[in-house]
């Protein structure tokens, strides 16, 4: 059965390249209308190009979603180009260093709980209000495997992530009596630009595929079937979960 969402919107972050941008292809694809939304007008712009030769119509809303004020105007601009929001997908995020604990400033776990926590706050606190009044809608936050289980270098990763996963549970039994679904994808070590130098470094691919029973990393066209179910009506009766797509990592009680 093929997934539609025609007549939908979406609003997607970190929409210009990997997961994001494969979701937001995807969604175009089945059917909806996008708002994107990156750091830079110029990182959309394949982005764009791509839903319009699709037919859809994408609405570039540059954003850094560290910053709240930015955040609510990226979503008033959303509602007012597209008329409604039925589909949000906070997957802005992602990590640039990997250290042990007792190396780890304080200031990097800053900015990695801003990066990957912060901004699902913002983006629900400025978009929930549009949702609740219109009595319907599905919030997908992006988490990570790494929410599941300890990772060794990546702690303040795994617990931005985890942390995204506990709001999205708050989130769900709030939002549930409104009409609005919250739940989370958790994708599995997906190879993507952001962490190119771990996938084609041969010793450090093998380590972490030595771990997935899958044998191979995910490729971030994997993940949109998972998004596309979560955001459709097919999921109407799915809330305040975590969809996991990892190869069968974490079926093994591994997360990293």
């Amino acid at each position: 059965m093929t997934i539609a969402l025609q007549g939908k919107t979406a609003l997607i972050t970190g929409a210009s390249r990997g997961i994001g941008r494969a979701i937001a292809l995807g969604y175009a694809r089945a059917g909806a209308d996008v708002a994107i939304s990156a750091r830079s007008a110029e990182a959309l712009a394949d982005t764009v190009a791509a839903v319009e030769s699709l037919g859809r119509r994408a609405v570039v809303l540059p954003a850094d979603v560290r910053d709240r004020d930015a955040v609510r105007a990226m979503v008033d601009g959303a509602v007012s180009a597209l008329g409604r929001i039925d589909i949000v997908v906070n997957n802005a995020g992602g990590t640039s260093f990997m250290v042990p604990f007792n190396d780890l400033r304080f200031d990097g776990w800053e900015k990695v709980m801003e990066l990957n926590t912060s901004s699902v706050v913002h983006v629900c606190q400025a978009v929930g209000p549009h949702l609740l009044q219109q009595g319907s809608g599905s919030v997908i936050n992006v988490a990570s495997v790494a929410a599941l289980g300890g990772v060794p270098t990546l702690a303040p990763y795994g617990a931005s992530k985890a942390a995204v996963i506990s709001l999205t549970k708050s989130l769900a039994l709030e939002w549930a009596a409104s009409g609005v679904r919250v739940n989370a994808l958790c994708p599995g070590w997906t190879a993507t630009d952001l962490n190119r130098n771990l996938w084609e470094d041969e010793t450090t691919s093998a380590a972490f595929t030595s771990l997935i029973p899958m044998g191979r990393w995910g490729q971030a066209e994997e993940m949109v079937g998972a998004a596309l179910f979560l955001g459709s009506d097919m999921a109407s009766y799915v809330t305040g979960q975590s969809l996991v797509v990892d190869g069968g990592m974490t079926a093994g009680g591994r997360a990293g």
